[in-house]
């Protein structure tokens, strides 16, 4: 296969991801949405979406507008150095980046805010039109994501041919995202957290009554938290992904082409796979939502096996990156079976902490920890297995050559995440359920059609706590390729300025220490930067929930024609999370810069593996412990050890204010986070190859 077939067969799949988007949009748009209570209040959730959108973008598009003049000045060298061409051209696809990642936000959101409504209107006919809904809903954004990603990343290359701008548009991409996950995540759990705590705790009323102020917020934030931010999370995994493979193989091809091909044509297969999934999908006659869920899944998997298989031999690839890129796609599987064990109100876990709610909201938290630690261990030897399995599978091609190996790990993370156009799609259908849960309740739309709904929402929980996993595992193999990537980039400069390459990282020499322990540090302090402004902002809106519910005659006994101020608590929830949202994500990238000044690439390496370590540990943690107390709260509510209002009920939603930042703030941020510095450590590489303290 040439370089130019690949790049039509990637954009022809790409513009065929965007058909299928706008087929099930127009689909789900014309689904009925006749209740005037659920349009009503499905209307305020889509305003207060859009507003949230609009501000933190516009705050955004500032900070990606200096970033962009900085980079423009300064890299991959100085302008006064000579020529500025590839800096202008780096500057240029950073912009780029940004702006498909915020758009891949923005459509995720708009149609989420769409389906909730149809969905909750479709749950009055039955279980299997009102899945369909909120799973077409969610495949508007899982083929809109994957197909700008790879459209995207195949323009860019097959325009300018070299690394600068490929990594110019996946660091724009990233930082987007890290913002904006940062930005949705202190938004959403503001909002949750103080609805579950005085609406459930404090006065016993249900978890979407009309009457509490933080609900309507609360909604806003599933959609701009787990579909506008999880989007641009997932959007920059799967470009970083590539990104990484395709430095790599630009150094390895040496103008021949063979490995560019690959990364190419096995995106755009993945991408493909998902597209015949999401088609499929359905549920059976006697099925349910998960295993619907799952099936598609499955479907996805094998289609991708058997067409990479059948391309590796049809165009003479080498068997052994097709190796590493199955390994990857089993380690993912692997990953998810292990989140779904941790967190499913099925299992044993879940199960447990439940029971130790009853005791109190000490033994909730203490097994909840204990468990989240547990889990840890699972993903993360599948993910070192699959990353040395895939080295070891691939380095004998040239074994003189070391950046083989690592671009074995970095295929392996594109086979991970070759499934991600499913993977999203799964994802963002559990925000639409949950919504449209809300919906139902709050316009009284009757007992079976809860009953419906909290059947989807179940499903949707524990799926998300797989894609979470999924999403964390696929950025741990993609970021130590991304560590590949930088030897690259290093040695590549390093050959040009007549300098000393890199092979390895010795953690015995102490520059290379120094940037060890910096880098191992900064994950946590990046969590506890934003589960504080979750804090901060929480205790803000508490106070104006109990202001209503005090000041509001009639609010609290539910009065006919009396309704809160809703805008208000929205209003708490933008700012804060507007004010929380760029502190965090500018203390990993200041690390970085001072690590690079003061100790050079080797004290970078030492940073980098230290933050992979401790950021996939700390995020497994935080996603897998918050999941199992969401889920072990809903095993409550569902009538279990004395079921709602009962004591293990209250320590259970304790439990789960707890886990609530740590899945949906702090756990999913950190992959994008140790994205971004990979990324920048690749981009500012030259620079840190010549201007630093310690030598």
């Amino acid at each position: 296969m040439s370089t130019t077939v690949v790049f039509v067969f990637a954009i022809a799949v790409s513009l065929l991801s965007f058909g299928v988007a706008v087929y099930f949009l127009q689909w789900v748009k014309k689904q009925p949405s006749p209740d005037k209570a659920v349009c009503e209040l499905g209307s305020l959730i889509q305003q207060g979406s859009r507003t949230f959108l609009r501000r933190e973008y516009t705050l955004l598009a500032r900070f990606a507008g200096v970033a962009a003049v900085l980079i423009a000045l300064f890299l991959p060298r100085p302008v006064w150095l000579g020529d500025y061409s590839e800096n202008l051209i780096m500057a240029a696809a950073y912009i780029l980046g940004t702006a498909v990642s915020a758009l891949a936000g923005k459509i995720g959101m708009t149609v989420a805010t769409i389906a909730n409504m149809k969905v909750a209107e479709a749950s009055s006919k039955g279980i299997k039109p009102s899945f369909l809904v909120g799973f077409r809903g969610g495949a508007v954004m899982g083929m809109a994501v994957v197909g700008a990603g790879l459209l995207g990343i195949t323009v860019v290359y097959a325009l300018i041919r070299n690394t600068t701008a490929v990594l110019g548009f996946s660091f724009g991409a990233s930082s987007l995202a890290l913002f904006a996950k940062a930005g949705g995540g202190i938004f959403t759990k503001t909002a949750d957290i103080s609805a579950d705590l005085v609406g459930k705790v404090e006065l016993g009323i249900p978890e979407d009554d009309p009457r509490n102020p933080a609900v309507i917020a609360d909604n806003v934030g599933d959609n701009v938290g787990d579909v506008a931010g999880m989007g641009a999370d997932l959007f920059d995994s799967n470009v970083a992904s590539m990104t990484a493979a395709l430095v790599m193989a630009l150094a390895l091809d040496k103008g021949e082409g063979t490995y560019t091909v690959m990364v190419l044509c096995y995106a755009a297969m993945g991408l493909l796979a998902s597209i015949i999934g999401v088609l499929v999908a359905r549920m059976g006659k006697n099925g349910s939502p998960t295993s619907a869920l799952n099936m598609g899944t499955y479907i996805t998997t094998a289609v991708f096996a058997l067409a990479t298989t059948l391309a590796t031999w049809l165009f003479g690839f080498e068997w052994r990156i097709w190796g590493a890129v199955i390994i990857g796609l089993l380690s993912g599987t692997v990953i998810g079976i292990t989140s779904e064990y941790f967190t499913s109100d099925t299992r044993k876990p879940v199960k447990y902490v439940a029971n130790a709610s009853r005791s109190g909201p000490a033994f909730t938290i203490l097994s909840g920890v204990s468990y989240g630690f547990l889990s840890i261990f699972p993903a993360i030897f599948g993910i070192a297995v699959a990353a040395m399995a895939s080295y070891l599978l691939c380095a004998p091609i040239d074994p003189s050559n070391p950046i083989y190996g690592m671009f074995g790990i970095s295929m392996a993370a594109v086979g991970m995440l070759s499934v991600v156009g499913m993977i999203v799609s799964n994802d963002a259908y559990g925000p639409i359920v949950d919504n449209a849960r809300g919906l139902v309740e709050m316009g009284g739309l009757g007992e079976k059609a809860l009953e419906v709904t909290d059947s989807l929402d179940s499903a949707g929980n524990t799926v998300k706590a797989v894609t979470k996993g999924f999403a964390i595992g696929a950025a741990g193999l993609t970021i130590i390729a991304l560590l590949g990537a930088f030897m690259s980039e290093v040695n590549t400069a390093a050959v040009e300025y007549g300098l000393e390459g890199i092979k390895n990282f010795d953690i015995l020499n102490p520059v290379v220490f120094f940037g060890l322990l910096v880098g191992t540090a900064v994950p946590a302090v990046f969590s506890a930067m934003l589960m504080l402004g979750v804090d901060r902002n929480a205790q803000r809106m508490v106070a104006e929930i109990h202001r209503q519910f005090n000041e509001i005659p009639g609010l609290k006994e539910g009065k006919e024609g009396v309704r809160p101020e809703y805008a208000k608590c929205i209003e708490i929830a933008t700012n804060g999370a507007l004010r929380e949202l760029i502190s965090a994500g500018m203390m990993a990238i200041g690390a970085t810069l001072v690590v690079g000044f003061v100790g050079g690439v080797d004290a970078v390496g030492g940073f980098l593996a230290g933050n992979i370590v401790s950021g996939l540990l700390l995020a497994l943690f935080m996603s897998n412990s918050g999941g199992l107390w969401d889920n072990a709260k809903k095993y409550v509510e569902a009538g279990n050890h004395g079921g709602k209002n009962s004591t293990a009920h209250k320590s259970a939603v304790v439990g789960d204010t707890v886990g609530d930042p740590f899945k949906d703030t702090a756990g999913p941020s950190i992959n994008t986070q140790v994205t971004v510095v990979s990324l920048m450590s690749s981009i500012m590489s030259r620079i840190f190859l010549v201007v630093r303290l310690f030598r």
